[in-house]
């Protein structure tokens, strides 16, 4: 297992001391990518590693790097529904209205979902219920389809 592939792991087993030992060895790590293109950022987020996140933040990661998608952490967050991780990145300065290859946006993909409070939350930090995505919709049109009540009364 090389040093990426070894840093990887440690991201999904939480385990900080080893992630911090590792960052200060190499602190290049913090930004590297996997094979899949993810960055340590959105693998952790994937996993709903909260505390792999506040490491990484206090080690200078890049909060909007995207994957091969062009997805950010934040992006992937959204459809999980994690607002207390999606907070954490949020007030480290991850852009709420950041857009992956297809448009699609945090609040859209969490729109798509019925993810409720993540929803609320991006609302209430300024996410633009107006952007659309590759295929024309905003995230009202997918809560119209799907009829989601509570996520149509938040977005009107």
């Amino acid at each position: 297992m090389n040093e990426n592939e070894l840093f990887f792991k440690t991201i999904q087993t939480g385990n900080i001391e080893a992630l911090k030992a590792q960052l200060n060895r190499n602190p290049d790590l913090v930004n590297t990518k996997d094979a899949r293109g993810f960055t340590p950022l959105i693998f952790a987020s994937y996993f709903d590693k909260v505390e792999v996140v506040k490491t990484l933040v206090e080690h200078q990661v890049t909060i909007d790097a995207t994957d091969t998608q062009g997805n950010t952490a934040l992006i992937g967050v959204a459809f999980k529904g994690n607002t207390s991780l999606a907070d954490v990145l949020i007030k480290h300065g991850a852009h709420v209205n950041a857009k992956n290859n297809n448009g699609v946006t945090p609040l859209i993909f969490a729109t798509m979902y019925n993810q409720v409070g993540m929803v609320d939350l991006l609302l209430k930090h300024k996410a633009d219920k107006r952007l659309k995505d590759n295929e024309g919709k905003i995230a009202l049109n997918y809560a119209e389809e799907k009829g989601f009540k509570g996520i149509l009364e938040l977005l009107h």
